[in-house]
């Protein structure tokens, strides 16, 4: 059978009501084979090692998961906007399988609730970051146990179709840091991100960057993750979110257009 190819030490028929009754619930199907699911949502720190010596967790499936969706959405694009530019697409397709966009998507599904991980070495905040990653790898089970047409329709029309929103996406400008440079280069004043700590935490002692902005050597919002650009950048959205909400309050208007 392929799934045992794939999946030579974790492989039994049984069945798991579970996770059944979430695909049915969430993706419309029933899993022909529960077990690859389960493993998709199983998280490196509670990682199990089999008799053979495999890691048991989702990361490889997160791997295939990745590169399906990447090529659904990419197709997808294709054929929505045919007479857009590659750039254009390819900044599209970014916006849609960017970590931010899946973990909301993972989110709104459900998916957090059936979530396994290590709740001890993982802090509730960060824990909300491994639901893109699960979604990805639960994308991968399916590719699996279903092939890749079945994979498709599922991602087309009960992920994208029902939690992605094109077309606000395509409005929407993420790149908050370089939001927040320009705000503070239009008013003079001087913007850098200071590096807090770096935390080991989890089984593999992954690092956990904590970074906060400044503006004019007064701190503004801090925040964490996996690397130094990405703690920037969230740093960078709540520093600019919070300057703009005290601008609205205050009747202003930011952005370029006229203030008050």
């Amino acid at each position: 059978m392929v799934l045992k190819r794939f999946f030579p030490f974790f492989f039994s028929d049984g069945q798991d009501a579970e996770i059944n009754a979430f695909c049915e619930k969430a993706l419309g199907f029933v899993p022909r084979h529960s077990e690859v699911y389960r493993i998709a949502l199983t998280h490196k720190s509670l990682m199990q090692e089999a008799s053979d010596g495999h890691k048991i967790n989702n990361e490889r499936l997160e791997y295939l998961g990745d590169a399906m969706l990447s090529a659904i959405v990419a197709e997808v694009l294709y054929l929505k906007y045919p007479d857009k530019g590659e750039g254009y697409l390819t900044e599209m397709r970014s916006k849609i399988v960017s970590r931010r966009n899946l973990n909301k998507v993972a989110h709104k599904m459900g998916l957090f609730d059936m979530l396994a991980y290590d709740h001890s070495n993982i802090r509730i905040n960060e824990s909300r970051t491994l639901e893109g990653n699960a979604l990805e790898a639960l994308i991968g089970a399916l590719y699996i146990d279903k092939g890749y047409v079945f994979t498709r329709k599922i991602v087309v029309e009960r992920i994208i179709g029902r939690f992605v929103d094109i077309e606000k996406l395509a409005s929407t400008n993420w790149n908050y840091k370089g939001m927040l440079v320009d705000y503070c280069q239009k008013r003079h004043s001087r913007l850098c991100f200071v590096l807090d700590r770096t935390e080991r935490q989890g089984h593999d002692r992954h690092a956990v960057y904590y970074v906060h902005a400044e503006i004019d050597g007064k701190s503004m919002e801090s925040a964490c993750g996996l690397s130094i650009k990405s703690a920037e950048q969230l740093a960078a959205e709540k520093t600019y979110n919070q300057l703009t909400r005290n601008k609205t309050r205050n009747g202003q208007k930011v952005n370029g257009q006229p203030q008050a």
